[in-house]
């Protein structure tokens, strides 16, 4: 133990030894953003010369720079290992990946992830970025149905009726055949007092499920009136 402790001390004395400045080639083809995950960024910039990594909270992060080309971030407990000609960050491979790879792909320019696009209040474009994981990987937690629809709801929460509407029509274009996605758009209809199109989209969710018991609930509440 005693001895992996000294390696690994000096490991690190040998990696701040060296030049934790970059080249300006590397500073170009480096510097951008990167997707951590389907939704979450990852960027990289350069200040006087040296690496830093923005992240969630983190807005200066400073890996350890070990080559030209690779850099450990303490962070995440990771070596990241630059492609710049392929634009992508690799995680250098380790026991706890169990052969996994991992690696992060550079944004293009002007690119964005879901999230961005609906703070913005682009939900035309924040449906195709979402039809775009939904493509490329289906099961990709960012897009579960659950998930988007407790995001509408949030909204719902908080009476911004019509961003919830918007969230809610993605996930019906996501998820067409779900009875729920119907039955969330005619509640948004509802809490805006359309009572016509409230009744279209339960009855939308009960051709799809019959046995929906938010829509039947629903249905007859309005129906009564």
């Amino acid at each position: 133990m005693k001895s992996k402790l000294l390696l690994f001390l000096g490991t690190i004395l040998l990696f701040s030894c060296g030049s934790s400045t970059n080249s300006d080639a590397f500073i170009s083809e480096a510097s951008g953003r990167y997707l951590f995950n389907a939704d979450e960024i990852l960027e990289v910039y350069f200040k006087e010369k040296v690496l830093y990594i923005k992240w969630r909270a983190n807005d200066e992060l400073k890996p350890l720079k070990v080559n030209d080309s690779t850099f450990y971030l303490a962070e995440l407990n990771e070596k990241m290992i630059f492609n710049t000609k392929k634009e992508v960050i690799n995680l250098a491979p380790k026991k706890e990946h169990e052969g996994v790879i991992y690696k992060f792909e550079k944004l293009g320019e002007g690119e964005k992830i879901p999230s961005e696009y609906i703070a913005e209040g682009d939900f035309t474009n924040a449906l195709l970025a979402y039809q775009k994981i939904q493509k490329k990987d289906s099961l990709n937690p960012i897009i579960r149905q659950w998930t988007i629809n407790r995001m509408g709801y949030d909204y719902m929460r908080k009476r911004e009726y019509e961003n919830a509407l918007e969230i809610f029509k993605i996930n019906n274009k996501l998820y067409p055949k779900s009875s729920n996605t119907f039955d969330s758009m005619a509640d948004a209809y509802l809490r805006m007092k359309d009572t016509t199109k409230a009744i279209e989209y339960y009855k939308k969710a009960l051709a799809i499920n019959p046995e929906n018991r938010s829509s039947k609930r629903q249905l007859k509440k309005i129906t009564k009136k």
